[in-house]
C-alpha cells in the first residue's frame, strides 16, 4: 500500500502536466519515446548480469511493451480528443479490467474483487461525470486501450513475480521492462512521429520530470507495490488516482471542480478499499481456521 499510495500522489500531477504543457503542442510519439528512454537510462546502472536470463528478460520486455509502450501511445493520443477531466473519467474502468484479467489468468472467479472494483468505478464516475466533447467516442476507445494495456501489465507482472518467487531483486532486472517499452516507442515514433519537438524549457522540464519521476520511479514502485497487495486492493488503488488528479488540477491550475462530488466520490473509493480489506481479512481468517 505504501508504494501504491506514494505513486498515486506522484502520478496525480501527470494528467495536468500532459494536458496543459504537452498535448497538441509536442508530438505525442516523441513524448512517449523520450519518457521511456529516460526511464530506461535511469535503470541501466541497476541491471545485474547474473539475473539477465532469458526467462526473466523476455517476459519483462513483453510486459513493458504492453503496460508502458502501447499504453502510452493510446494514452497520449487520447489527450488530443479529450480534456484532462474526461481522460480521468474514462480511466475509471481500469479496476474492472484488473480484477477480470487476474481471474481469467488464474482461472478463478472472486466476486469480492469485482465488487470492490465496480464500487471504485462508481466513486470515480460520481466525481467526474461531465458533458463530454463530440470526439468522446474515439477518445473513450483510446483511453480504454490504455486502460487494458495498463491493467494487463500490472496483472502480468504480479503473476510473473509470484511464479519467480520474492527472491528476485526486482530493481536488478526492471530495466528490461523499459527496454521492451522502448522498442515499441521507437517503432511508433519512426513511422508515425512528426517534427513537433519541445520548444520551451518548460516543456523539456516537464518531459524530464515525467521520464525520470513519473515513468522511471513511478512504474517500478507501482509494479513492486502490485506484488505486495491482493488484486482487490490493486484494482481499487487504480482509481485512487482520480480524486488525487482532480485535486491537483483544482489547486494548481484552478480548474473548476465540484468539491461536494469530489468528496462523495472519494468517500466511495475509500469505502471500496476498506470493504476489500475486510473481505480479505475475513477470507484469511476462515482459511486459517480450516487449516487448524
Amino acid at each position: 500500500m505504501y508504494y501504491l499510495s506514494a505513486i498515486t500522489l506522484l502520478w496525480a500531477f501527470s494528467f495536468s502536466l500532459i494536458g496543459v504543457y504537452l498535448a497538441g503542442q509536442v508530438d505525442a510519439y516523441f513524448s512517449v519515446l523520450l519518457r521511456i528512454a529516460l526511464a530506461f537510462l535511469l535503470f541501466i546502472p541497476l541491471l545485474r548480469k547474473q539475473w539477465l536470463r532469458l526467462d526473466y528478460v523476455l517476459p519483462l520486455m513483453l510486459i513493458g511493451a504492453i503496460q508502458l509502450g502501447f499504453m502510452y501511445i493510446f494514452y497520449y493520443q487520447s489527450f488530443l480528443l479529450l480534456t484532462v477531466p474526461e481522460v480521468l473519467l474514462f480511466t475509471t474502468l481500469t479496476p474492472v479490467y484488473v480484477a477480470l484479467l487476474y481471474d481469467i489468468w488464474t482461472l478463478t472467479f472472486r466476486t469480492r474483487y469485482l465488487l470492490a472494483a465496480i464500487l471504485a468505478v462508481l466513486g470515480a464516475v460520481v466525481i467526474r461525470y461531465d458533458n463530454i466533447t463530440q470526439d468522446y467516442v474515439w477518445g473513450f476507445l483510446l483511453v480504454q486501450g490504455a486502460n487494458v494495456c495498463f491493467a494487463l501489465g500490472q496483472v502480468s507482472y504480479k503473476v510473473f513475480i509470484q511464479h519467480r518467487g520474492q527472491h528476485l531483486p526486482q530493481h536488478a532486472v526492471f530495466g528490461c521492462f523499459y527496454a521492451g517499452a522502448l522498442v515499441v516507442a521507437l517503432i511508433a515514433w519512426w513511422f508515425l512521429g512528426t517534427d513537433r519537438y519541445p520548444t520551451t524549457s518548460v516543456q523539456w522540464g516537464v518531459l524530464l520530470w515525467l521520464g525520470l519521476g513519473a515513468s522511471g520511479l513511478g512504474f517500478f514502485c507501482w509494479n513492486k507495490g502490485a506484488t505486495k497487495v491482493d488484486v482487490g486492493t490493486l484494482a481499487v488503488m487504480n482509481n485512487a488516482l482520480i480524486p488525487a488528479g482532480l485535486v491537483v488540477n483544482l489547486i494548481i491550475w484552478n480548474h473548476d471542480a465540484d468539491v461536494v462530488r469530489l468528496l462523495l466520490g472519494g468517500g466511495i473509493i475509500l469505502v471500496s478499499l476498506l470493504l476489500n480489506h475486510y473481505w480479505e481479512r475475513k477470507t484469511r481468517a476462515l482459511s486459517c481456521s480450516l487449516t487448524h
